[in-house]
């Protein structure tokens, strides 16, 4: 399918004359802006070169799971409990973590749980009380409200057999995410459009990809040495995870996001400082996307050996990266959190129907309190 880009235009002069559109909007005596209804998603899917492979226990600890947060948020509406329901974060964690314990996947499956439901409520208590969180998992110092007890929950269980060098990235890159969200909400608050290049740094935190890819080694009980973690193939290819796992959610996330006026999105970034019509930073971003893919292969090939016991770890954990990238493409189809119930339908047509504002994914009007 040729890319269409439906974005913001000025008719007649600017339209292509091969463009499906151009003898309707010809026949216009004047410009008239034509204000988008859809665009169209890059296929990364075809892209990516890697096949999804789902957790034999993935459904069922993805249920036990579910029930975990749905114990902590029974002051929830019943719309947030729905969307908890079709987050599938559960399954999210089934694929990018197919190959370790049942045990440690609920550990792993709770915690991404716990993420998005940060992510969830973040526009209210984050902005307010992200120094607070930042000391999450430790008794005392911290209001009991659902997050933190979640987190507690979560951490007391993970500690018990987690590597010690884990334990600090793991800790650290946390550290991160809650500052960078912390920056985000200051952004959002004073209607602040980073550049490119500190969006791009920031995303690479608020994302929240750098503890997830922590929890690959915890998941499959490796603890790597610094030597490795600080090479700089592996930063790469745990740079290039991030930013395809990102760059590629910024896409599929921007129409909800874009309803509810939110301009945290590299295609906002784009649209705003480099004046691209949407279809043209979709395909910006989508391009970067695939690039993204091919540099993984290809750093894939770059990776030195330390001997036996550490190449075959640092095999598996790069095959963690791997699984997430593929992972989080083929789940984002199957989530309602970006397409509602029409997640194959656009996999299929990569056509995306704009909402308006304040509309979720299934057509319905957005309760934005927390």
């Amino acid at each position: 399918m040729s890319s269409v880009d439906s974005s913001p235009t000025l008719s007649p002069s600017s339209t292509p004359p091969d463009s499906p559109l151009s003898s309707t909007r010809a026949l216009s005596p004047t410009p008239t802006i034509l204000a988008p209804t859809f665009f169209v998603l890059p296929d990364l899917v075809s892209h990516c070169p890697f096949s999804p492979t789902y957790h034999d226990d993935g459904d069922a600890v993805a249920a036990e799971s579910l029930d975990w947060i749905l114990s902590y948020v029974q002051h929830f509406a019943q719309d947030k409990v729905a969307a908890m329901c079709g987050l599938q974060a559960g399954e999210l964690t089934a694929y990018c973590y197919n190959n370790c314990s049942r045990d440690r996947l609920r550990v792993v499956s709770d915690f991404m749980n716990y993420l998005f439901h940060l992510d969830n409520v973040s526009d209210g208590f984050l902005a307010r009380d992200a120094a607070g969180l930042a000391d999450w998992g430790q008794q005392g110092g911290v209001e009991e409200i659902s997050a933190a007890k979640l987190a507690r929950d979560y951490w007391s269980r993970c500690i018990r057999d987690c590597a010690p060098a884990v334990q600090q990235r793991f800790k650290s890159s946390m550290q991160m995410f809650f500052q960078a969200v912390h920056q985000q909400a200051l952004f959002r608050a004073n209607g602040v459009v980073p550049d490119l290049e500190t969006y791009i740094d920031m995303r690479r935190d608020t994302s929240g990809c750098k503890p997830v890819f922590d929890l690959i080694e915890y998941s499959l009980d490796l603890e790597l040495p610094d030597v490795v973690v600080e090479d700089p193939v592996i930063v790469a290819l745990n740079q290039g995870a991030n930013d395809l796992v990102t760059w590629s959610n910024d896409i599929f996330s921007y129409n909800v996001e874009q309803s509810r006026g939110d301009t945290h999105n590299m295609i906002c970034v784009y649209m705003i400082h480099d004046g691209l019509s949407l279809q043209q930073a979709v395909d910006r971003v989508g391009d970067m996307c695939k690039r993204t893919i091919e540099t993984f292969v290809e750093n894939q090939a770059r990776i030195p050996s330390w001997g036996d016991g550490i190449d075959e770890a640092v095999k598996l954990y790069v095959h963690g990266l791997r699984e997430w990238i593929v992972g989080s493409l083929h789940w984002s189809f199957v989530t309602t959190r970006y397409f509602g119930d029409n997640g194959e339908l656009v996999r299929t047509t990569r056509i995306v129907d704009l909402l308006t504002q304040e509309e979720d994914a299934k057509g319905e009007v957005v309760d934005l309190s927390c």
